[in-house]
């Protein structure tokens, strides 16, 4: 398994990340794919009924339809090329295929004015 489609598909096949999986994202996506896994791994990836977010140690991102709102996509990365894929990003499309999205009943846009 050496293809963004490859770890996708085992992590869909399995429902867990599986240390394959796991090296494969780390392989193809370095500290993006590490960081990805310690936020699924940590329940940071929060599903609202308007927007899917990513929780980090300073701000909180909006992941939609595989964008994100962080600096690193605006600036950093062909949105073009599917190996370029923020961190976020790639914890939404993780946490996604192994059931580890953390539902949240109400819209974001209401629970941001709190925050």
């Amino acid at each position: 398994m050496t293809s963004i489609e490859g770890w996708q598909a085992t992590l869909e096949a399995e429902g867990r990340l599986a240390p394959e999986a796991a090296r494969t994202i780390v392989s193809l996506h370095g500290d993006r794919g590490a960081r990805a896994i310690e936020a699924v791994s940590e329940e940071r990836v929060k599903e609202y009924l308007d927007f899917t977010v990513v929780v980090g140690h300073s701000e909180e991102h909006v992941v939609e339809n595989g964008r994100c709102t962080c600096k690193d996509s605006e600036y950093n990365l062909d949105r073009e090329d599917p190996t370029q894929r923020c961190w976020h990003v790639l914890a939404v499309e993780i946490a996604r295929r192994i059931g580890r999205v953390d539902h949240h009943d109400m819209w974001y846009s209401d629970v941001r004015e709190f925050l």
